[in-house]
């Protein structure tokens, strides 16, 4: 079956860049393009018209949320709340436990993939808390995971978490890490499992992927193991790194190095190892050490760095500078993180704060960041067939509507889109050459049911801070309301 998509625009792939090309033509059979252009001569069973819209490569999100936010709790709590949300070294000590069902961990994806469709992306690499878990993810989550986004036909690079360690609070306050290597081990051999299992099935759409957590809970055993099983199994690695203070500094006290270059003398950096969010590097405004050069460890690995602007920018930081890495020749690929996973929200973010670092557009604009949420992601990925619209590429393809009176006035569509557009504007998800998403609906998926499970599971989660807070505050004192709630006035 042969589809043809017509539109005002449409954001083609001459081999080497994006282009555009006006009132032009897509035409997919099963799942791969075969034409982009105009005036298609052959037929065809399904003519698709979007109007005024944008005919555009699915966004590649390789730190997309992957369960009910959490962050909303945090990154407006104060300095002096922060660690109120961490573990207690008391709830470890007497048996910290899953406070979810197996049934609200099977759910939890189900609604989070939805957003991720929603919000046009159609190839995800997925991050969960584990703020509220037993230790990490388990293989069964992993499973029903893999069988969501089966269903919803959401492209996607899956594989549970694992740690060796974790934050915790002493009673004085002090942070500090709790350790258990075995679970750590145990993790990574569930994760070898899973990906042995996993890797390539559903008709290619759920593919592996290995996810240490945080590199201050990792041990080095554990990482050169995770190095050794990507090439093995070649499957992409994502670990968190170089993040923030608390890692920073236990990296270097441990260490003697910063997290990039210790991750390098471990020989884990390279091609198929992406970083977030990587902008607590040497030589960063907040670091104070100067000593090495982080970036050029990047960039002589082929590193990806994975940039989460709008979750980065909330809690007060961002590259210094996405136009710096950038020129640096560091490949950079995007993830949202946070809710909502929305792309154009993350780039007008990230172009924002770039631009303010450098005080220049150059290497900051929109079409820059458009490139890192398709071409750059999908190099990560190794995988030409994704990120572009081309002929042999992937039906993986999004349609922007610009039709609507808060679109404004229609300039450069890449411009118009980010300017004034938001993920409720894509109107059309195509993966894998399957219509997945129709005028913000998903076929067989009840978003009003979503939505109240939704809130029950966030309900859930939030209370669960409270046996864990250190000082057991009450839930008026852990989560104060932004105003008062009264009766009258």
């Amino acid at each position: 079956m042969k589809t043809k998509l017509k539109g005002r625009y449409v954001i083609g792939f001459d081999g080497s860049d994006h282009v555009i090309l006006e009132n032009s033509e897509i035409v997919f059979e099963k799942d791969t393009i075969l034409y982009v252009g105009k005036n298609y001569a052959n037929e065809v069973d399904e003519v698709i018209d979007v109007g005024k819209a944008i005919l555009s490569p699915g966004f590649i999100d390789l730190n997309a949320l992957g369960d009910i936010d959490h962050d909303i709790l945090h990154f407006e709590a104060s300095s002096n709340r922060q660690k109120n949300l961490l573990w207690s070294e008391d709830y470890v000590q007497h048996g910290h436990h899953e406070l979810m069902t197996e049934e609200d961990e099977a759910f939890k994806s189900l609604y989070a993939y939805s957003q991720l469709i929603l919000h046009g992306i159609t190839t995800a690499m997925p991050i969960t808390s584990v703020f509220y878990k037993n230790w990490a993810e388990t293989y069964e989550e992993l499973e029903e995971a893999a069988k969501h986004a089966a269903s919803l036909g959401l492209r996607i690079y899956l594989g549970p978490s694992y740690q060796s360690g974790i934050r915790v609070v002493q009673q004085d306050g002090t942070i500090k890490l709790h350790w258990d290597e075995k679970a750590g081990e145990a993790g990574l051999e569930r994760a070898v499992k899973f990906i042995e299992t996993f890797d390539g099935s559903y008709d290619g759409l759920v593919r592996g992927m290995l996810a240490p957590e945080r590199i201050e809970s990792q041990t080095a055993d554990v990482l050169v193991k995770t190095k050794y099983y990507s090439e093995k199994l070649n499957v992409p690695i994502k670990l968190h790194a170089a993040q923030g203070s608390f890692e920073f500094n236990t990296i270097v006290k441990e260490h003697g190095v910063t997290p990039i270059r210790y991750l390098y003398n471990l020989g884990f950096l390279g091609p198929k190892t992406g970083i977030p969010h990587a902008h607590f590097v040497s030589g960063y405004s907040e670091a104070n050490y100067k000593i090495d050069n982080d970036i050029s460890l990047l960039k002589e690995t082929n590193t990806t760095v994975i940039h989460c602007p709008l979750i980065i920018g909330r809690h007060g930081s961002t590259l210094e500078s996405y136009a710096k890495y950038k020129s640096e020749g560091i490949n950079i690929a995007l993830g949202t993180d946070t809710f909502p996973p929305d792309m154009f929200q993350n780039i007008r973010t990230g172009s924002m704060l770039s631009r303010i670092v450098e005080k220049e557009v150059k290497g900051s604009t929109f079409a820059d960041f458009f490139r890192s949420v398709t071409i750059d992601a999908a190099n990560f990925l190794n995988r030409s067939d994704l990120g572009r619209i081309s002929v042999g590429a992937k039906a993986d393809i999004i349609a922007i509507d610009l039709d609507g009176f808060h679109m404004g006035v229609l300039d450069d569509p890449i411009r118009t889109m980010f300017v004034s557009g938001s993920g409720r504007d894509v109107k059309l998800s195509i993966i894998n050459g399957k219509i997945v998403m129709k005028n913000q609906e998903i076929s067989n998926v009840n978003l009003e049911d979503l939505k109240l499970k939704g809130q029950k599971y966030f309900n859930k989660m939030k209370k669960g801070y409270l046996e864990r807070d250190f000082e057991q505050h009450t839930k008026k004192e852990l989560f104060p309301q932004s105003f008062h709630f009264v009766d009258s006035i």
